[in-house]
């Protein structure tokens, strides 16, 4: 399969229109917003999403018993199940894989099937000489994981060579029986960590996608602030693979840097709120920022998006989700803890989901179907299991 060609933009006068439009809609939302923040008093201000919930189980370990990928772990990627189709079962979630059984780093090639009850199987066990289309670098699963509104599931891929250096990758298109049917390469892919999507209308779909390995190799360990989000536009026709017809970077500057524990760091969760803003968690500044209008915006954001909030309970931000109540949860690298971000930027809640309450174990997030709980993957020591907090 070929590469995506390159796209070029042409302007016309309905573009203009709908930019605008986009954009003097959500000016109105957000003063609406603000202003009703202004008038509501303090004790009405929404009950965090975190605060409900205190108990935290195990749902089932992540890590193949059988097949080529039997021991991979490290589990990075969760998604939902929104509906059933083929192989998937609405109210499962999937989880991807980014270590193998000798748990080196970008070479996990499994995607497991969870159902509520801790029944647990293989989604797809990706062979990377039969895939279908381009991957440079072959397969090594990551955090970026997201099911498409006609059941194809769609996972990034940032293997290593031989000498474990990190390669481009791809992301790779399966179908609902778990079958690769194809794959997005180039395109401004480079390294893409992770992952969500939007439903645009009827069979048209947008990937927004982070991508960490813009100069980081070879930075050799060095920072550096080239990381980015692209904005992948598909059509996904019933019945039919999606097709990917454009491709925009719409925010550029993330640090990204080598990582002996984590392979690489940049910019990892990334999360829809109202009005078409895209939050990314900028994992290295130990931030949360807004990329306005991702939705529809042609030009990047500079600097890494706007800054919402640093610091104070953040402490290297992975996975990002939209609660419902309109916060944002997080996960933390450096420590065993969730924190809950309103989008106003304040910190309303922070709680331990690692008992352990230890650096690493903590990656992929989603929040339960039903908003009845946050699912999360943990890999402290030998665990490797999806878990949630309910």
């Amino acid at each position: 399969m070929q590469k995506p060609a390159a796209i070029i933009r042409v302007w016309r006068p309905s573009h203009v229109i709908r930019l605008l439009a986009s954009g003097a809609a959500a000016l109105a939302a957000v003063v609406a917003s603000v202003a009703a923040v202004a008038v509501t008093p303090a004790s009405a201000a929404p009950t965090p999403f975190l605060s409900h919930f205190n108990n935290i189980d195990v749902v089932a370990s992540t890590v193949p018993t059988t097949g080529p990928g039997a021991g991979d772990q490290n589990p990075y990627g969760v998604a939902n199940v929104p509906f059933s189709t083929g192989n998937l079962v609405r109210g499962d979630t999937l989880v991807s894989n980014f270590n193998s059984s000798s748990n080196t780093q970008g070479t996990g090639t499994t995607i497991m099937q969870v159902a509520p009850n801790g029944q647990v199987g293989i989604f797809a066990q990706i062979d990377a000489s039969t895939l279908p289309g381009s991957c440079p670098g072959g397969v090594g699963l990551t955090t970026a994981l997201s099911v498409l509104g006609d059941g194809y599931v769609v996972v990034g891929s940032l293997p290593v060579n031989g000498a474990g250096t990190p390669q481009p990758g791809c992301l790779i298109v399966l179908n609902s029986d778990g079958v690769p049917v194809e794959t997005f390469a180039g395109a401004g892919i480079n390294g893409p960590w992770d992952m969500t999507a939007l439903q645009v209308f009827g069979p048209f779909a947008e990937l927004f996608v982070t991508n960490v390995l813009n100069g980081t190799v070879a930075a050799g360990g060095s920072e550096v602030d080239h990381g980015t989000v692209v904005r992948l536009s598909v059509f996904d026709p019933p019945g039919r693979p999606p097709v990917f017809f454009a491709s925009n970077v719409i925010a550029t500057g993330f640090a990204e840097e080598l990582n002996s524990s984590a392979l690489v760091v940049g910019p990892t969760g990334v999360a829809l709120g109202q009005n078409g803003t895209l939050y990314v968690a900028d994992t290295v500044k130990s931030r949360i920022t807004a990329i306005p209008f991702a939705t529809g915006r042609f030009f990047p954001v500079f600097g890494g998006g706007i800054p919402l909030s640093t610091g104070g309970s953040l402490n290297g931000p992975l996975g990002l989700a939209t609660a419902p109540n309109g916060d944002l949860i997080t996960v933390n690298a450096g420590d065993g803890n969730a924190v809950e971000v309103s989008p106003f930027g304040m910190q309303v809640d922070t709680k331990m989901i690692d008992t352990f309450n230890s650096g690493g174990d903590l990656f992929g997030l989603a929040i339960a179907p039903g908003g009845h709980g946050l699912l999360f993957v943990n890999d402290n020591g030998a665990a490797n299991t999806l878990d949630i907090l309910h």
